[in-house]
């Protein structure tokens, strides 16, 4: 740690090429909003892409293995020297890095242009080459509990090169999309199953109560190895009755793991809450797509699926970001107004978005109110956040 301190104070060039999560914060948020301000038009026929992948395809794959890659890279880049005490990645390094990542999504949106070789090859490079970064530093660093992090970023650069193949053989990509989401979803379950409660710890310490978060242990443990089989049943027979109720136990599983961690007494403190609330929609969309398995003519997949994409990781995702740069940017860790407002913008979003799976009538209204307000979210976290990722 102390190395990575002197490295930190050493370091003379941009603000932005410092730590890891500084560029890929600032590119996830900017394609985010980019991304969806234009999928209304792409889903209605109104604009054409010169994208090999379908409409649906490209913009589940920029959602998971664009932007929530990004996030992943910008979060892992800076908690893994904290982890091994190693140097963190910056200057020319980071630079290359990032770089590989805007070379995917370009790739990727011209693919029908360079051909699906092409994009495979510059898009599926991100990944792999973060995972092999990412392991390197792991090894080097000794930090043996938090390898199953890195095997997780393998196998989403894995479910990426899937994803490649199953659109360019058969048009649509239904299994790498459920394993793209699955993954993120057990990074939710894995990473903030340890940050939720610790964060609150010491918020609840910090305001004088004396009531903790139960610390994680062996009924943890099960939860977790319960939630990895209802995924892995999910990602194979989305509707096998079995897999639907696995998923089921493993989502009131982990409404059990959230009760312990004290949530309601942090109302006071959005940054905690956001935590708290974005592990909750993790829960739930275990329960919407165990429902859907066990009476699909009664509960669409859709909704499932968008409680976890837009509920569990977009708003994991923006928590962890704001909370994260107002940290490692030596701001005090109090949500401003449009913090507050950018987290309610999230939540807007995805209660359109389940309206418009439900009502055919509002269809199109709907889902471009959703994606109105997903794209004000990440504009308040641009405005709000980009001044502090740029700067020193």
């Amino acid at each position: 740690m102390a190395r990575t301190a002197q490295t930190q104070r050493a370091y003379q060039g941009p603000g932005l090429w410092s730590r890891g999560f500084r560029p890929f914060f600032l590119a996830a948020g900017v394609w985010a909003g980019l991304a969806i301000a234009i999928w209304p038009a792409v889903f209605l026929g109104e604009l054409s892409l010169p994208t090999a992948f379908a409409p649906v395809e490209w913009h589940v794959h920029e959602m998971l293995f664009g932007y929530g890659a990004a996030v992943v890279a910008g979060f892992l880049l800076t908690a893994i020297p904290n982890w091994t005490g190693r140097l963190p990645v910056a200057g020319r390094a980071l630079m290359l890095l990032v770089g590989l990542w805007c070379a995917g999504r370009v790739a990727v949106l011209v693919s029908g242009l360079v051909g699906w070789g092409v994009a495979l090859a510059v898009d599926g490079a991100f990944l792999l080459a973060f995972a092999l970064l990412a392991g390197r530093e792991v090894i080097a660093g000794r930090n043996w509990r938090n390898a199953k992090v890195v095997g997780i970023v393998l196998a989403l650069a894995a479910a990426n090169i899937g994803f490649h193949l199953e659109a360019w053989a058969t048009g649509a990509a239904p299994y790498a999309t459920r394993a793209g989401i699955g993954l993120l979803v057990f990074l939710i379950l894995l990473v903030g199953g340890r940050v939720v409660p610790s964060f609150t710890h010491n918020w609840l310490a910090k305001q004088g109560i004396a009531e903790r978060p139960v610390p994680f242990g062996r009924g943890d443990g099960v939860v977790m190895v319960l939630s990895a089989l209802a995924l892995l049943g999910w990602i194979i027979t989305p509707e096998n009755h079995l897999a639907g109720a696995l998923l089921l136990a493993a989502g009131l599983a982990n409404v059990w793991r959230l009760t312990r961690w004290q949530g309601w007494r942090t109302t006071s403190d959005p940054l905690v809450l956001v935590l708290h609330g974005g592990f909750a929609l993790a829960a739930a969309g275990f329960l919407a797509t165990g429902g859907h398995a066990l009476a699909p003519d009664h509960l669409p997949s859709a909704f499932g699926l968008h409680v976890w994409a837009i509920g569990a990781i977009g708003g994991m995702t923006l928590a962890i970001m704001t909370r994260a740069t107002l940290g490692h940017t030596g701001q005090a860790l109090r949500a401003s107004p449009p913090t507050v407002a950018l987290y309610i913008c999230v939540l807007v979003s995805l209660l359109l978005r389940a309206g418009a799976i439900f009502s055919s009538s509002y269809f199109v209204m709907l889902l471009g109110l959703s994606a109105v307000f997903w794209v004000i979210a990440f504009l308040l976290f641009l405005a709000s956040y980009g001044p502090m990722l740029c700067r020193r």
